[in-house]
C-alpha cells in the first residue's frame, strides 16, 4: 500500500524557522514597523481594490509595480524582480541558482533563512564565523570563498540578528572575491547608512534582495523584491510559478510607493527610538551591540536569557529569544517599537533584572 514519504532530515532542515506568536500586551520580537500604514494609503488601496478585475488573473510580469520600484531605485524595471515577501525572492532564487551539486556561504550569526532555505533547495552550505563582536571577517571571507567557490555568497546587511550594516569599502570587496553572484539581504536596508543598491548594474554579479515588511508598515501583505542585473531577473522569471503576485499585492505595492516621505518620516523616528533604547540599556546589567536597523540584540550579564525572556512574556512583553541559537549563547533581540512599548520594555527589564 501506498503512503506518504516522510521528509528526511538528514540535509539539516530541522524543525522550519518561526517565531512564537504569543498574546501579550507589548510584541517586540519580530521587527515590524509599530505603526500601521498611513490611513491617505490604506484608502487609496481600498478604492483600488473595488475597481481590480478580480474574475481575472493578475498581470504575470507585474508591470506597474515593477516600473514603480525601478524608479524608487532608479534602475529599469528588468532589474527588477517581486515576489510573497522576500523569503520567496530567496526561494526562486536558491531554486534558480542552489539546487544539488552546488553550495552556498553565509557567514553565522546571520539571517537564518539563507541557510534553510538552502538546505531545502539541496544546497550545500558552507558556512564561515564572524569576529567576536559580529563583525564580518574578511580574512575568513577569503578563506570560505576560495576553498568553497560558492554559486551564492549571501550578506545581510544590516545584519540579523546582530544589528550591524556593512560598509561599502566591506561590501565591494567581497563582491570583488566572491566567485559567484552575491547577494545582499537588505531587509533593514532603510535604517543603514548606505545601501548596496548602489551597486547594482548589469554585468555585475550583485544582488539587493529589499521587503515592504518593515518601513512600508506591510508586514501582512507579504511583498518583497529583489534589484539585480537584468538577466539574473529574467532567469527568475522563468522558475516562478505562473500569476504567483496577485493583483492586490501588486496594487498594494505600487501605492505605498506613492507615501515615501511617510516612510521616511518614520524611520528617523524609530532611529531617534533606537538611540532612545539603546540608551536604556546601556543603564542595565546587559550587554548590548551597536545597531544599523529597528532592533537591538543584547545580553543579561547575570541572569540566563531564557529565563528574562520568560519573565518578560509573564509581564506581557515579547521578545525574541535568542538564547539557544549557536554564537548567540544567552541572547536576546528587541524591536524598536513606539514610544510607549519601548518605556514598557525597559521597566520591565529593570524589574527582572532586579
Amino acid at each position: 500500500m501506498g503512503g506518504l514519504i516522510p521528509a528526511s532530515d538528514d540535509q539539516g532542515l530541522g524543525e522550519g524557522y518561526h517565531s512564537p506568536q504569543v498574546s501579550v500586551q507589548v510584541r517586540l520580537n519580530t521587527n515590524e514597523s509599530p505603526y500601521p500604514p498611513p490611513r491617505a494609503f490604506v484608502d487609496a488601496l481600498t478604492e483600488a481594490v473595488a475597481t481590480l478585475p478580480l474574475h481575472r488573473y493578475p498581470d504575470r510580469r507585474a508591470t506597474a509595480l515593477r516600473a514603480a520600484l525601478a524608479e524608487l531605485h532608479g534602475v529599469g524595471p528588468d532589474q527588477v524582480f517581486a515576489g510573497n515577501g522576500s523569503n520567496e525572492v530567496l526561494q526562486v532564487l536558491l531554486s534558480t541558482y542552489g539546487g544539488p551539486g552546488r553550495t552556498i556561504a553565509v557567514f553565522e550569526p546571520t539571517y537564518a533563512l539563507h541557510a534553510h532555505i538552502a538546505r531545502l533547495t539541496r544546497t550545500k552550505v558552507v558556512v564561515g564565523e564572524r569576529h567576536p563582536d559580529f563583525t564580518l571577517d574578511l580574512g575568513e571571507v577569503k578563506r570560505v570563498l576560495s576553498e568553497a567557490r560558492p554559486e551564492i555568497t549571501f550578506l545581510c546587511s544590516p545584519n540579523n540578528p546582530t544589528g550591524g550594516a556593512e560598509s561599502a569599502a566591506t561590501v565591494a570587496e567581497v563582491l570583488d572575491l566572491a566567485p559567484g553572484l552575491l547577494v545582499v539581504d537588505e531587509a533593514y536596508g532603510q535604517f543603514a547608512p548606505w545601501s548596496a543598491l548602489q551597486l547594482v548594474a548589469d554585468g555585475v554579479g550583485l544582488a539587493v534582495v529589499r521587503t515592504y515588511s518593515k518601513t512600508w508598515s506591510m508586514a501582512a501583505a507579504r511583498l518583497g523584491y529583489l534589484v539585480g542585473p537584468a538577466p539574473l531577473v529574467c532567469e527568475l522569471e522563468q522558475r516562478a510559478l505562473p500569476y504567483h503576485l496577485d493583483a492586490l499585492k501588486q496594487a498594494a505595492g505600487r501605492l505605498a510607493l506613492e507615501y515615501r516621505a511617510e516612510m521616511e518620516a518614520r524611520v528617523a523616528l524609530l532611529t531617534d527610538e533606537r538611540a532612545r533604547l539603546a540608551a536604556g540599556l546601556a543603564a542595565l546589567a546587559v550587554e548590548a551591540w551597536p545597531s544599523d536597523a529597528n532592533f537591538i540584540l543584547f545580553r543579561p550579564l547575570a541572569r540566563d536569557g531564557a529565563e528574562v525572556w520568560r519573565e518578560l512574556v509573564e509581564r506581557s512583553v515579547l521578545v525574541r529569544n535568542c538564547s539557544s541559537w549557536a554564537r548567540l549563547e544567552g541572547c536576546l533581540r528587541v524591536t524598536v517599537g513606539t514610544r510607549e512599548e519601548n518605556d514598557a520594555f525597559l521597566a520591565a527589564l529593570a524589574e527582572v533584572l532586579s
